[in-house]
């Protein structure tokens, strides 16, 4: 048997730097491990500050998703001081995470992902010239409308949030904004734009409604060759490379999953709390693990730091959590590599589990049974999951699947808001308490926990999706979501591991720059290759 040790730094993610490192036994991956690569201490930045600092401080943990960490924060505090939310408080919240979820869905697939799919290991597929004309960065047919479109969802944020990224807009209580109608209709007609000339036109080549009668793998199938304009559609067109590439063979993961939902039903969450927080969702919070699915308890959740710098090793619920970082030369010592932390989730039956994050964790979660009539149902991707199993372009397609269910979900929203009624509920700003918030950044699940003690921020603890998926093994020596993805992928060349980019990516790792790949054990740089355009 032939081993290599195989080092990839950068893969990238929005938060820092990941690296990951592989052992490849005969051109297929038989264990990983990923490293974040950056310290970030906004827990320690928080601790003493005024309660309502992580609206200020949280939503500068990533300048892509900025508007998920303010929702998730706003609701954090809204649970901690009992806050009452209007319902047109709750329209709004939903309408701008949601646009920024629909902002990073062509976003990220033009610029980040659909670039490996032109890398020349690909170029004896029949499907590859027209690949390159399509998806090549910059000058791709595709490429260019793609990103430039992407930017419209977000315009509606920056409308009612007075900025994007990085907006404040979202406080205890509700949100400072009061819309015009004025500020409505030109938000009804960006987005009517957006999903003719992208959504429909360009990814789609039908309407939404058309793409949301699939409800099998069989359906999608037949929807690719229903006529020429699916066909040859980017969505149609990304099938049908994928299947021939064999994006479809590898990059499982755990093939357990969660979510903790987000947007919620207005009349069900006016006064916010943990316990009533499942029922009011409409993007539905769950659990799926060894086929089961089960709710979700935020109260199961807890972080490893066994092999990340931080002092301590065992399990913390994020109420407890301690982030104190140590020397990563110390902690290697220990047998720790990474910044990240471990979370795990105690699955009723099975104990503290690795579970992954994301667009296709919300689509299984969204095939739990007994579904509410104001909450998403659908079983797709369980059906996919059940027929092909996981894979890169499972992952993906879940990702852009969302695209046309969330556009829906923003036009019903803003057609109920009554701009003659409040936006804002001032709260009592009590000086002890707990909170919990979270939502679904597009990324996946993201949550805060709040501790407040004589009006100060005693403990906060945040969970991005990142850390779900690239987190470390945890004491038990269980591999990570991504660890585990990586196993089994199949690398044809090893001087251009694009395998491993694919899978990174396929979890939405973000942004990246350059890959380099050496020995680990001569130390030999084998390859230095660009992505996206930059050196």
């Amino acid at each position: 048997m032939s081993t290599i040790d195989l080092h990839v730094s950068p893969l990238g993610r929005v938060e820092g730097d990941l690296d990951v490192r592989v052992a490849i036994d005969d051109g297929v991956v038989s264990s990983a491990w990923t490293t974040a690569g950056m310290f970030r201490g906004f827990e320690m930045i928080l601790k003493g500050k005024d309660p309502q600092a992580g609206l200020i401080v949280t939503p500068r943990i990533c300048g892509i998703c900025g508007g998920s960490h303010l929702y998730k924060s706003a609701y954090a505090l809204d649970v901690a001081w009992k806050t009452h939310v209007p319902a047109n408080a709750t329209l709004i919240r939903n309408i701008a995470q949601a646009c920024e979820t629909l902002q990073s869905i062509p976003r990220y697939f033009y610029a980040i992902f659909a670039i490996d799919l032109t890398n020349k290991n690909y170029a004896k597929s029949p499907l590859y010239e027209e690949c390159i004309r399509r998806f090549a960065p910059y000058v791709g047919t595709s490429y260019q409308p793609g990103v430039v479109l992407s930017s419209k969802p977000v315009e509606v944020y920056a409308m009612f949030g007075g900025q994007w990224p990085h907006s404040s807009f979202m406080i205890p209580g509700g949100v400072m904004s009061a819309p015009t109608l004025a500020e409505v209709t030109r938000s009804i007609a960006i987005l009517e734009s957006w999903k003719d000339a992208w959504l429909e036109g360009q990814w789609l080549g039908c309407s939404v409604d058309r793409w949301l009668e699939n409800k099998t793998w069989d359906d999608v199938l037949a929807w690719v060759d229903e006529n020429e304009s699916q066909h040859n559609s980017d969505c149609g067109f990304f099938i049908r490379y994928c299947l021939d590439v064999g994006l479809d063979k590898f990059g499982r993961g755990c093939g357990n999953y969660l979510a903790t939902g987000t947007y919620f039903e207005p009349s069900l969450y006016e006064n916010p709390t943990i316990e009533g927080r499942n029922a009011a969702l409409i993007n539905r919070s769950g659990v799926f693990a060894e086929g089961k699915f089960s709710e979700f308890d935020q109260a199961r959740v807890s972080e490893d730091t066994a092999h990340s710098f931080y002092k301590g090793s065992g399990l913390l619920h994020p109420f407890e959590g301690v982030t104190d970082p140590i020397d990563p030369k110390a902690g290697a010592e220990q047998g720790k590599y990474s910044w990240a932390k471990s979370p795990r989730y105690d699955v009723p039956g099975q104990g503290y589990v690795p579970l992954e994050v994301g667009p296709l964790a919300r689509r299984m979660v969204a095939a739990a049974p007994n579904a509410a009539a104001h909450q998403d149902d659908d079983g797709l991707f369980l059906d996919m999951y059940n027929r092909i199993g996981a894979s890169v372009m499972v992952r993906q397609l879940a990702r852009v699947h969302e695209g046309p269910k969330y556009y829906k979900w923003v036009r019903e929203w803003l057609d109920q808001l009554d701009l003659k009624e409040s936006f804002c509920t001032k709260p009592a700003e009590l000086a002890e308490g707990r909170g919990f918030g979270a939502t679904e950044a597009a990324r996946g699940a993201l949550a805060d926990w709040i501790v407040i003690d004589d009006g100060k921020i005693a403990n906060y603890q945040v969970i991005t999706p990142t850390a779900w998926n690239i987190g470390p093994r945890d004491s038990g020596d269980v591999l990570g979501p991504m660890e585990q993805a990586f196993v089994g992928a199949p690398i044809a060349d090893i001087e251009d591991p694009v395998e491993l980019g694919l899978v990174a990516r396929s979890f939405d790792s973000c942004l990246v720059c350059t890959v380099h790949a050496y020995d680990a054990r001569s130390g030999r740089e084998l390859a230095k290759f660009v992505v996206n355009g930059e050196v």
